[in-house]
């Protein structure tokens, strides 16, 4: 893995126009993103369509198109990098569920639309109800889920992204884990 230095000086150079710096910070980070993205698809269950490949492509092509950052470190890169996961993964979920609903399918009468069932959402989807529901609450509490869940992100990381102490983040981190699992188990017997 490369040291945070390295990627840190490469993101600065990035942020002051070096397309090359780019080029070479892509294979110092590719690994590591490979592994947030095969994480986070190995909770989406079996029959996920979407690889952990196409979803770090997908992710960095939306990331070379942000303008104006001004990259802090390799958390800070990660914890954007998260976010971006984060609308890939929602994107995909939205694109299937639109097709699960008849997206371009046949027209049904009321009565036949009766007795099929609806299809329930996807697990990225419940989780992203719930997270913009958090976020209205307590925007750093969604932010901490954001970067631990979709970036994995270590405390100490999302501690140094959100300035904030590890203690504090930790303790956060706790009261958001709470918070979602109360949520998604509402969810879950409505």
């Amino acid at each position: 893995m490369p040291s945070g230095q390295d990627v840190t000086g490469l993101l600065d150079d990035w942020s002051r126009g070096d397309r090359r710096a780019l080029d070479r910070l892509l294979p110092l980070v590719y690994a590591e993103l490979r592994g947030i993205a095969a994480r986070q698809l190995r909770h989406e269950g079996a029959g996920h369509t979407l690889q952990p490949t196409a979803l770090v492509h997908e992710a960095y092509l939306r990331l070379i198109d942000q303008r104006c950052v001004s990259w802090e470190n390799r958390a800070h890169f990660f914890g954007v990098a998260a976010q971006l996961m984060r609308r890939v993964l929602v994107d995909h979920a939205r694109r299937k569920a639109a097709r699960k609903r008849g997206d371009g399918a046949r027209r049904v009468s009321l009565e036949e639309a009766a007795e099929t069932t609806t299809p329930s959402e996807t697990p990225v989807l419940a989780l992203d109800h719930a997270l913009v529901r958090l976020e209205q609450l307590d925007r750093d509490l969604a932010r901490i889920v954001e970067l631990r869940t979709f970036g994995g992100l270590t405390i100490d990381e999302v501690a140094h992204v959100l300035k904030v102490s590890p203690s504090t983040a930790k303790r956060q981190w706790r009261t958001a884990k709470a918070w979602l699992t109360r949520e998604l188990a509402a969810e879950d017997r409505s």
